[in-house]
């Protein structure tokens, strides 16, 4: 039997902007989810967009993520401009094994990076 990644879900305390910043971040739509204040999903409707849940907990983000998003760019720099302008913080750049990368925090602090795609 071999699985299949249904959907990547996200601790937070507010759902509606989480899922807002990575719905932008992502160009992925927010589902309606009938204004539930627990919960919001990004990508549900359509299984070829990449699925997100964002789900209210009381508790903030204590450490070091011990998992992250790494996601890839043409432009590193102006995708890193544009998630700036979205609510991300840069927390440092990485130009190790030919590979160019940036670490960024989203409005709740979780880490993710960017890299350059290869070839550029």
């Amino acid at each position: 039997m071999a699985l299949t990644l249904q959907m990547i879900n996200l601790d937070c305390a507010d759902v509606a902007g989480q899922a807002s910043f990575w719905s932008k971040a992502l160009g992925v739509p927010v589902d309606d989810n009938d204004g539930n204040a627990f919960m919001r999903t990004i990508g549900y409707a359509d299984p070829a967009l990449p699925r997100m849940m964002f789900l209210a907990v009381p508790e903030g983000k204590t450490g070091k993520n011990r998992m992250h998003l790494d996601l890839v760019a043409d432009d590193r720099a102006a995708e890193v401009a544009r998630l700036a302008a979205l609510g991300a913080t840069t927390v440092r750049e990485h130009d190790e094994w030919g590979i160019r990368w940036t670490v960024l925090q989203d409005p709740e602090g979780n880490e993710f990076c960017v890299a350059e795609a290869a070839g550029h």
